[in-house]
């Protein structure tokens, strides 16, 4: 039975949880794995309970965590090192920046015969300065040249990838999609809703605006501030904006929100006032069941799992256009786009669905039909067993 080491940055919650999780339970009995994983943020939500759920006993390395820190990074390294030299892994397969980057050099020093990353976004814009930004694709390119095989969750992103920060040769990149359970957003909604809505104080003659990710600053959640106090102008107490999820940027917000004569519901204070801060929700497909739209305003995404989660609960979408989005929704079927900092086009689309009821549910609809189609878990795992079986057998 071939051996896989997935590395992965760390367990919060996101989409490379649910991707490694899945990967590492459902490839069994044709592979045998083993999780490795870093060490999330104080600030960041825990996604143990994703792995824990499907009976996977996820190993640490204490010293790798998402900033760069050379000593502690030099100590991670060693520590996959020593995992590999004991593990003995047919293919080592890192998800996303620092398990891709300590993960293959490990990998290349043991002679792992397979080595496979996963990028799940990227920071070569909107992240670091131009200088920084031009060491990590110089990086990138040359840990792409040792390995077999660089995945990509969509076409846009593989473009990026292979055609404009030339990563790798176009005949390396694989184009697999993230997949996911995507059953639990069509059942029991109403019970969801109402629950979800009596919690945060949103009324029924009230839509729900939500927006879902960590507060930093590259979800750029100022334009979503600035769009619901513009609609608050428009149509007063009709609408109610929920921010999903915490981060180091939540102070900050709740500052701007009360700038821009927006009261802030916290848990302080009952959650009641024009913008709900929830923090995180662990059964997203509660909060997705008592929204009406689900928002995006980031600089740039991978592959957003919460509008692929939004449209499995039958939810229309308004949306920035960057990264991988327009591969995951379908524009004007199931969302509108605008570009990133486009105050006036986030809020006419958001004002078109606060006044058609009929246009949010046929939007809804359209995204569903997709996304349960093109991103069940299923077709993951399947699509990566072909993967592992094709790089295995041209090493053989």
């Amino acid at each position: 039975m071939p051996k896989v080491l997935r590395i992965i940055n760390r367990l919060n919650l996101g989409g490379p949880t649910y991707n490694a999780a899945y990967l590492s339970k459902y490839l069994a009995p044709e592979f045998e794995t083993l999780l490795l994983s870093g060490m999330k943020s104080d600030a960041e939500e825990s996604s143990e309970f994703i792995v824990e759920q499907l009976g996977i006993r996820a190993q640490y390395i204490s010293d790798m965590h998402r900033s760069i820190n050379l000593s502690k990074d030099l100590k991670a390294y060693r520590e996959i090192k020593k995992t590999i030299q004991h593990f003995k892994p047919d293919i080592v397969h890192t998800h996303a920046s620092k398990a891709g980057t300590l993960g293959r050099m490990a990998a290349f020093a043991c002679k792992v015969p397979v080595v496979v990353h996963t990028f799940h976004g990227h920071v070569f814009h909107s992240y670091f300065s131009k200088s920084k930004t031009k060491f990590f694709i110089a990086l990138e390119q040359y840990l792409a040249r040792k390995s077999n095989a660089i995945i990509t969750l969509s076409p846009v992103q593989q473009n990026e990838i292979v055609h404009q920060f030339k990563i790798c040769e176009a005949e390396k990149a694989i184009i697999i999609p993230l997949g996911f359970e995507l059953q639990r957003f069509s059942e029991n909604m109403d019970e969801k809703r109402d629950a979800f809505r009596k919690k945060f104080g949103i009324a029924e003659h009230e839509l729900a605006i939500g927006i879902i990710g960590r507060l930093t600053a590259i979800k750029n959640h100022p334009m979503f501030l600035r769009s619901m106090a513009q609609l608050k102008s428009s149509f007063g107490k009709k609408v109610k904006g929920v921010i999903v999820g915490n981060g180091e940027d939540y102070h900050n917000l709740l500052h701007l929100a009360q700038s821009l004569g927006l009261d802030c519901g916290t848990a302080e204070n009952n959650f009641t006032g024009d913008i709900v801060f929830t923090s995180w929700i662990k059964n997203i497909d509660e909060a997705i069941a008592g929204l009406d739209i689900v928002a995006m305003t980031s600089f740039n995404e991978g592959t957003p799992v919460s509008l692929i989660e939004a449209q499995a609960g039958q939810k229309p979408i308004v949306s920035t256009r960057v990264g991988g989005i327009e591969d995951i929704v379908i524009e004007n079927e199931s969302a509108f786009l605008c570009e990133s900092e486009n105050v006036e086009m986030f809020c006419e689309h958001l004002s078109a669905f606060i006044n058609s009821p009929e246009r949010r549910k046929a939007m809804g609809q359209a995204g569903h039909q997709m996304v349960m189609q093109k991103f069940s878990r299923q077709r993951l795992v399947s699509d990566m067993q072909e993967l592992y079986r094709r790089l295995l057998q041209s090493k053989q």
